[in-house]
């Protein structure tokens, strides 16, 4: 096992990852930040898909697969090949978590299926990402948010469907297969014969967990949400407005809060009109909410108004472009990036006090570390 700069959470733990693309591979990541030994699979012509997601490209590849593999050993093996298919399996015996995200049946006609890895190595969490579960369809997160509801309710009320800008399906599932991996090893854990289990994680199921206010809706009051721009179907005012020099957002989620923006903006009879006195009748008399709103914030610019609110503890901000985002967060002191080997990455998003997550194991290059890999699988 590699060495790190600080034991973590998972130090000890061995990862098999035949993942690929985002989801699995997020999960991966993640386990690696805990201090899992990531063991990266990948075929030898050309690996995984990422590496030629480009642009933006660095001299170290496609900045896609470099956000998403940090933390992970690299070996390739043609499974098709039955010498490196043997060394594929050996992996899988000595693994505490394995991670797939083939289609359906892939791994079972390698011999590498849940059943065939559990029998020789039953204490191994097996975790399986997929699209639709047992259904063999193909899935990008594109199209996930388009079959998954989300894009339904992504963009303006009279436009057209939107996607997220960014995956957030993957993303989602991703982080639901890691914390499934975390439960069952924890299960493990307190199982007297350390028996390991299954784990399922569907791009379909975190698209429709993704819904969250919206699928409850659905689920417990019929309603089936649409396009609403930048507002929000239970919550006034929850939006984006018009300041003297552009848009900001304000999210009021409470009438005390809405008192406060009141008062802030001069306004205070407006918490005494019927039509805005709660938060059902704000929501319900949102355009002429907004209206009076808009008025009122066309008389200063965002950064006055930004200043003013946050002076008053009424929750609002700027629009940030990624640049922006990324240096808000460091003037909060959250250290967003983390260096690795050169590299500026996105620095992991939880921190633990005594088992600090981070890796000090670059992006490995396709193979990088065929060597010691081989070796060490063909002892």
């Amino acid at each position: 096992m590699p060495a790190r700069m600080a034991a973590g959470a998972l130090d000890g733990v061995l990862v098999a990852d035949f993942s690929r693309v985002l989801a699995g591979p997020v999960c991966t990541m993640t386990l690696a930040d805990l201090g899992a030994d990531v063991v990266k699979v990948e075929r030898p012509d050309g690996g995984d898909d990422t590496r030629s997601w480009g642009p933006p490209w660095t001299d170290r590849g496609a900045t896609y697969y470099l956000g998403l593999n940090r933390g992970k050993r690299s070996i390739a093996l043609d499974l098709r090949e039955e010498r490196d298919l043997e060394l594929a399996r050996r992996l899988a015996m000595r693994a505490d978590v394995l991670v797939e995200s083939f289609r359906p049946g892939t791994m079972e006609r390698f011999g590498l299926g849940y059943d065939e890895v559990a029998a020789a190595n039953p204490e191994v969490v097996y975790c399986s990402v997929t699209a639709f579960g047992s259904d063999a369809r193909p899935g990008y997160d594109l199209l996930l948010q388009a079959m998954g509801g989300i894009m339904s309710i992504t963009g303006e009320e009279d436009g057209r469907p939107l996607k997220v800008g960014a995956a957030v399906v993957d993303l989602i599932c991703g982080l639901y297969a890691t914390i499934g991996v975390l439960g069952a090893l924890q299960a493990r854990e307190r199982d007297p014969q350390r028996r390991g289990q299954r784990v399922e994680a569907t791009l379909m199921q975190a698209a429709l967990a993704a819904l969250v206010n919206q699928g409850s809706a659905y689920l417990l009051g019929g309603v089936v949400g649409g396009r609403l721009g930048n507002r929000h179907p239970s919550i006034a005012p929850y939006a984006t407005y018009r300041a003297a020099d552009g848009e900001f957002v304000v999210a009021v989620a409470n009438d005390a809060l809405f008192a406060r923006l009141c008062a802030a903006i001069g306004r205070p009879e407006l918490t005494a009109d019927e039509r805005f006195a709660t938060n059902p009748a704000r929501r319900a008399n949102v355009d002429a909410l907004d209206a009076e709103l808009e008025e009122a914030f066309a008389a200063r610019g965002v950064e006055e108004w930004v200043e003013l609110f946050n002076q008053a503890g009424v929750p609002a901000g700027p629009i940030n472009d990624v640049a922006q985002a990324f240096a808000l967060a460091e003037e909060a002191g959250l250290e967003p990036v983390a260096v690795v080997d050169g590299l500026r990455l996105p620095a992991p998003p939880v921190r633990l006090s005594r088992t600090p997550a981070g890796s000090d194991l670059p992006p490995p290059a396709l193979g990088e570390h065929d060597g010691e890999l081989r070796a060490w699988l063909e002892s």
